[in-house]
């Protein structure tokens, strides 16, 4: 047994070694444990691995038992839960309690027959075979779980491990009863797809028909797992629309051919809801930056794709989101010149409370610093996405107040310096650097360049 220190060691190592050769070496782990090796530590050596794979290409993994039971529906695989089960989404952490039931309640010896068949041929390396054998198994085992929530929905709830995980199996058993065409769908649209042009719309129009005459159920989740597969997921929509020939939302929403709008709808929600749980004035940037970008990029292309109504489902469902986002991002919009001015030291003027000015004799603050320089990266960052996260003129409004403040401290910081002496002097120079990475931050480069060349004509000595 590895010593606590041993193993956070081991992993460390493994999580910093290159994709090509991270992946060699769990396809060999995963091998070895395929033929029941005893000598390594699988599960440890796996999980030090598991940063780096997750970047690296999936393909490359090694195809377990389950890792090819899952093959049909991995596309509509997530890993955040929900509150309330979204159709077209399977939370990743529900594949291993499915598994079990599958293995030791619903088809013991047949899933165990099946393990084992997959298991020699990928040893053997016979890959095709190891697929034709995993297609034989995929609608004998989402007959037996559909048959089993239909029988005795309380007990499969029971053994399963809980409801979420329960409304997960239809999604997965009507997604295995057609895995074939799910399959289809994946050689089609090979990730990440660039574009859903005419050819590949109407053979996905095929699949989609061939699936609906046999599975019905299943058809709406072809064009889910499409969209997962597409760089642009919501091009998906065009599918609903061939089918529904309709081009605006309210018709397409209201049917099971909407799934694949409500599921980018979860998504952009999804992003909503972290922008909303955003607290002033300590949040990470970088997320939120990454989920406005996400929900205005959702948000727009679906108005692009159908002609979405007020009157609509989605149409009223959009503007009650992009209000949400909307009002929001005006705290941030409002929040950013209060926290900038706050780092830039200044002090009323005169006796009887004049203007305040720059006060030079104090020196900024770490704290309000970091503040000021996340809310000028968010109002840096944030620009070319105001307008579709419907607050621009707040972004305008805030940028010419901060613009005209930190212009006029850093004229009034370049005077300083060609006089300040001593401490005075240590103050003032900081106070510059800090004018200096918010005017990079704000404005355009040549601004900055200009100001850190007066800035060295006036005798600052700036920080690399």
């Amino acid at each position: 047994m590895l010593s606590t220190d041993k193993i956070n060691l081991l992993q460390s190592f493994l999580g910093s070694l290159p994709g090509d050769l991270a992946a060699r070496l769990a396809q060999a782990i995963e091998v070895d444990r395929l033929v029941d090796g005893k000598a390594l530590p699988h599960q440890l050596i796996l999980d030090g691995l598991r940063p780096v794979l997750r970047i690296s290409d999936a393909a490359r993994r090694t195809p377990t038992p389950l890792r090819m039971f899952c093959r049909p529906f991995e596309d509509l695989l997530v890993n955040l839960p929900r509150t309330e089960k979204q159709r077209g989404r399977i939370l990743r952490s529900h594949v291993v309690p499915v598994w079990q039931w599958l293995s030791k309640h619903l088809l013991v010896q047949e899933t165990q027959n099946y393990s084992d068949d997959v298991r020699n041929a990928v040893v053997a390396s016979k890959l095709t075979a190891a697929l034709a054998r995993a297609e034989q198994f995929w609608p004998l085992a989402g007959n037996a779980m559909l048959a089993a929530l239909t029988a005795d929905r309380k007990r499969a709830v029971m053994l399963l491990g809980g409801e979420s995980i329960a409304a997960d199996v239809t999604d997965i058993a009507l997604v295995l009863q057609s895995g074939s065409a799910m399959l289809a769908v994946q050689a089609l649209l090979p990730k990440p797809t660039p574009s859903l042009n005419e050819e590949l719309l109407w053979g996905l129009r095929g699949l989609f028909d061939s699936v609906a005459e046999h599975n019905p159920d299943a058809a709406p989740l072809v064009s889910v797992v499409a969209m997962r597969r597409l760089a642009k997921p919501w091009e998906a929509l065009k599918l609903a629309m061939l089918i529904a020939r309709q081009s605006h939302d309210v018709l397409i929403s209201s049917t099971d051919m909407g799934l694949a709008g409500d599921v980018l709808f979860a998504d952009m929600e999804d992003s909503r809801d972290v922008i909303l749980g955003l607290r002033h004035p300590v949040f990470d940037e970088n997320v939120l930056i990454a989920n406005l970008a996400a929900f205005t990029n959702i948000s727009s292309a679906i108005v692009k794709e159908v002609e979405i109504l007020r009157t609509g489902r989605w149409g009223q469902r959009l503007l009650k989101d992009r209000a949400a986002v909307g009002a929001t991002m005006e705290t941030f919009m409002e929040r950013a010149p209060k926290e900038i001015a706050g780092a830039l030291p200044t002090h009323k003027a005169g006796y009887s409370g004049g203007p305040r000015v720059p006060d030079f004799s104090k020196p900024i603050d770490p704290d309000r610093t970091a503040r000021a320089l996340r809310y000028a990266r968010v109002m840096a960052r944030t620009k070319n996405l105001s307008v579709a996260g419907s607050f621009g003129a707040k972004h305008q409004n805030a940028m010419d107040d901060i613009t005209l403040m930190v212009r006029s401290y850093c004229e009034d910081l370049l005077k300083e310096l060609r006089t300040a002496e001593g401490p005075r002097r240590e103050v003032v120079e900081s106070q510059f650097q800090l004018s200096l990475e918010l005017t990079t931050l704000l404005f355009d480069g040549t601004e900055a360049e200009f100001l850190l060349r007066r800035g060295k004509a006036a005798g600052a000595k700036v920080a690399a």
